[in-house]
């Protein structure tokens, strides 16, 4: 199903992560447009309204029954994903949703459903995947230059100045659905399991709370994963501390030989071979997503992570929160 140009977009949550979004629109005018905003908060509503020229509503709800919305782009708190989602979906608008696609394996039953019985596109928000040397290595690996993968790394860590007054709904398990690792640490999830290539089957996990111990959950994560296809991945994830200088953001290691990245520059080394190093600009991954996402409506490709990707991704999260409590490897089962 292609949808024509301009894509009439409905902005479902008008909070901080909004402004990268509608940047993403902005950059692109003559391919898409925000048409409606909803938000029960009076405040941001009134600001994006006026920002954006949109038909204002207080419930999503009444958003998705817009005639002038092709598509929507959820920007809500994790808990209310899966409520927008079948609530678009249901009303045959396209679906752009934030990280995490939602939080429990029955959620996630409800919002697979929904979409494949609407037939409509749902692309998960995953923006790190648009950054050029993510692009790059992906190419790499998927050519088969590298031979067999044997361990996929990822990191994404920083000092978070978050405090208790301005933590808001992440702070809380019940609306976050846990801590760091299901917010930012989903991100070296989802290019984990992107760079590997394969099904995610066992996971195991240690959590701490070393320094935000104001949370719910945890603050920070690492995370082991074992794929179908043989490979291993770690990831390391955290709001309490950045990484050391000299981490890569992620790396991959295989029959052949590895590659490694800062998230800017990308090294290759082929065994018996010189290094090879691909430079890249920094790109607004969001507005690359965006555009990204109006490409798909507009010609019917495939989004590179759908709910179904989003649903894996979630499965490793959900099994690595077990391990926490139960201390042993857990299976991720098909969901």
């Amino acid at each position: 199903m292609t949808v024509s140009l301009p894509i009439r977009i409905g902005l479902i949550g008008a909070g901080g992560i909004a402004d990268h979004h509608l940047a993403g629109y902005a950059a692109i005018p003559d391919r898409v447009r925000v048409t409606a905003v909803a938000d029960a908060n009076p405040e941001a509503l009134k600001r994006r309204t006026e920002e954006t020229g949109a038909t204002g509503y207080t419930d999503f709800l009444e958003l998705v029954k817009d005639p002038e919305v092709d598509a929507v782009d959820i920007c809500l708190p994790h808990h209310l994903h899966r409520s927008a989602i079948i609530a678009a979906a249901e009303a045959g608008k396209h679906i752009l949703c934030e990280k995490p696609l939602c939080l429990t394996a029955e959620e996630a039953t409800d919002v697979r459903e929904a979409v494949q019985k609407a037939g409509v596109t749902l692309m998960c928000a995953h923006n790190q995947l648009f950054m050029p040397a993510v692009a790059k290595a992906k190419e790499i690996l998927d050519s088969g230059a590298l031979g067999t993968v044997y361990e996929v790394r990822t990191t994404d860590s920083f000092f978070n100045d978050f405090d208790p007054e301005n933590m808001g709904w992440r702070a809380h398990a019940a609306t976050s659905g846990g801590g760091e690792y299901i917010d930012t640490g989903y991100h070296p999830t989802y290019l984990l399991m992107h760079l590997s290539g394969g099904i995610p089957t066992q996971a195991f996990a240690m959590m701490s709370t070393h320094r935000l111990k104001f949370m719910e959950g945890e603050d920070s994560a690492q995370v082991l994963v074992r794929f179908d296809n043989g490979s291993v991945g770690q990831l390391v994830t955290s709001w309490a501390y950045e990484a050391a200088p000299g981490t890569d953001r992620f790396s991959a290691v295989g029959e052949k030989g590895s590659l490694s990245s800062d998230g800017s520059t990308l090294r290759v080394k082929i065994r018996g071979e010189e290094e090879q190093v691909f430079e890249s600009e920094p790109i607004d991954t969001f507005a690359a997503e965006i555009a990204d996402f109006v490409t798909c409506l507009e010609t019917g490709r495939r989004p590179l992570n759908t709910e179904v990707e989003g649903i894996a991704v979630l499965g490793i999260i959900l099994a690595a929160y077990q391990s926490t409590r139960s201390g042993k490897v857990e299976h991720i089962p098909a969901m």
